[in-house]
């Protein structure tokens, strides 16, 4: 019986991942509570269990008293002497259970224990396993759907892959393999939950590192990712070596890195961008593919005015708006597109007002000078009046004086 025992708890622990060791703890606290149910919990059983042989032995201890107040716990010292004759009072003093006692109640009890040891076991197995995983990439088996959730077999434990973390039109059956972003792991009262994405941007960004050594060897960088999953995505990268042309080596010779991405996300478009720190640079290649004639910016305000030529003005904004939403969303500032001709009206009218703007300020100048000519004739004409007047005065009073003497 007990080596048996222990076969089936290694190979329990092999199964689920989890050390012979705290199995066997979980078969001792299970019988321990087996035996307190069949005796009583006023009873001080003691389970172990060899760890070589696998063989089970219960203790029920008793403490060797005066006078036995509870006879479950407590023993007298003569009856104590019986069985030890070094027996003293405060000692313990054990005697063997038969393992068979217990009963039907008693084993059915224990199996539940221990099933819900091992399943606890199991979760934290899982939950330390997955735990570290997090933000990586894990292949897994599709084994069914649940409320539109897909159930992913990845090995140890079964993931969920839940409706909102799906690409759009994706369908997937029974048997196929997936590749997802391990999104998060969470402990609940029932169980270990692994969640997956295949929406998040950061399962862009592993993809692109599973494809492209220059971003796993850290050569060159992911600065930005935004997509709209199974439409369009958008990735700004960085080179920190100068030899190395960041957007060729994510493309690949013939495009063979980027497209093992499109294919991966089941035709997903990706336009790669190389990031730059001048937001007019940035702004323009991240309205790729459409060609950009003028970007002006407004650095207060965060937002930008582009101008495209006509025929490319659609393409520039792209199918509902994607694209100029996706830009605005990878560089974060606001964009507006116009066209060249409805710019060139808009100049033009800018350039008349400026002009007429111009005109009547120097019509206004020349107002102002002539009203100023004018009053400063004025005030020449009156010092003149005030200085002729003096005189006048003057000769006068000189006239008078000269007839006096006379």
């Amino acid at each position: 019986m007990g080596r048996e025992l222990l076969t089936v708890i290694e190979q329990m622990g092999r199964e689920k991942g989890i050390d012979t060791g705290r199995i066997l703890e979980a078969v001792e606290a299970a019988l321990q509570t087996a035996a307190k149910k069949r005796y009583g919990a006023a009873e001080n059983i003691q389970i172990k269990i060899d760890r070589k042989s696998g063989e089970i032995e219960a203790i029920s201890l008793k403490k060797i008293v005066n006078e036995v107040t509870s006879p479950k716990s407590e023993v007298s010292l003569e009856a104590a002497r019986k069985v030890d004759s070094e027996a003293e009072l405060g000692d313990e003093i054990g005697s063997l259970i038969e393992i068979e006692e217990f009963g039907r109640i008693a084993a059915q009890t224990a199996k539940q224990v221990i099933f819900q040891k091992v399943r606890e076991a199991e979760w934290e197995a899982v939950q330390r396993e997955y735990s570290t995983r997090q933000g990586d990439l894990v292949n897994g088996i599709i084994l069914g759907q649940e409320r539109r959730n897909y159930i992913v077999d990845l090995g140890r434990t079964e993931a969920i892959l839940p409706a909102h973390e799906q690409i759009p039109r994706e369908i997937y059956r029974r048997g196929d393999r997936i590749k997802a972003y391990l999104l998060e792991v969470k402990r609940t009262m029932r169980d270990v939950q692994v969640i997956l994405s295949r929406t998040h941007p950061s399962f862009i960004v592993k993809l692109f590192e599973a494809e492209v050594p220059e971003i796993a060897e850290k050569i060159l960088e992911i600065k930005a990712v935004v997509r709209e999953p199974g439409d369009r995505t958008k990735i700004a990268v960085v080179s920190r070596d100068r030899a190395v042309d960041p957007v060729g080596a994510c493309v690949g010779m013939k495009g063979s890195r980027v497209q093992a991405v499109v294919r991966e996300l089941r035709g997903e478009k990706i336009d790669i961008i190389g990031w730059t720190p001048d937001p007019r640079v940035f702004i323009a290649e991240a309205l790729n593919p459409a060609v950009i004639e003028k970007v002006g910016v407004d650095e207060e305000k965060k937002s930008a005015l582009v101008v495209v030529a006509d025929n490319q003005l659609s393409l520039a904004i792209g199918r509902n708006g994607q694209n100029v939403r996706l830009a605005a969303k990878l560089t974060g500032w606001k964009i507006d597109i116009i066209g060249a001709s409805e710019y060139e009206k808009e100049k033009a009218v800018r350039d008349q007002e400026t002009r007429a703007a111009i005109a009547q300020q120097l019509q206004d100048q020349h107002a102002k000078l002539i009203e100023a000519e004018s009053a400063a004739a004025q005030k020449a004409e009156e010092r003149d009046g005030e200085a002729k007047t003096q005189k006048d005065e003057a000769d006068e009073q000189s006239g008078d004086h000269a007839a006096a003497n006379g």
